[in-house]
């Protein structure tokens, strides 16, 4: 009675369990993201900062969609769920957490490079007078 108990039990378990590719995502190092975005791979690049931050410095190329509206604007900018999309912040915890925002998503090709802080290749910043360097 045990026996058959414990296999019912695991046999639901078993079917809970989804494809690991499709519920976790990886990190990246910086050295490997400039490197896979100079190949010119189809890699969306976002920022989950703030307006604020986002205009002060950021990554070229990358798209602000901050952490707080990431799960309502996902759909309208990021629409081939297997695209990969590299996400940074300034420190890498914001960075997490849209990680698994899109993940909950579905989308399946999530990387999380961590915070801008780490990123010592070229950045765009905005100048005093407003415009960018």
């Amino acid at each position: 009675m045990i026996m058959s108990a414990f296999i019912i039990m695991l046999a639901s378990c078993a079917n809970e369990i989804e494809d690991p590719e499709l519920t976790s995502f990886r990190s990246v190092e910086p050295e490997e993201a400039l490197q896979r975005l100079e190949s010119s791979e189809d890699i969306i690049m976002v920022d989950v900062r703030t307006p604020v931050e986002y205009a002060e410095e950021r990554i070229p190329g990358s798209l602000l969609i901050p952490l707080q509206t990431l799960e309502e604007e996902a759909p309208q900018h990021l629409t081939d769920k297997e695209t990969p999309v590299f996400i940074y912040c300034r420190s890498g915890r914001r960075s997490l957490e849209a990680a698994e925002i899109l993940v909950e998503l579905r989308y399946t090709n999530v990387y999380d490079l961590g915070g801008i802080i780490d990123w010592s290749y070229d950045v765009e910043k905005q100048h005093a007078f407003g415009s960018v360097l």
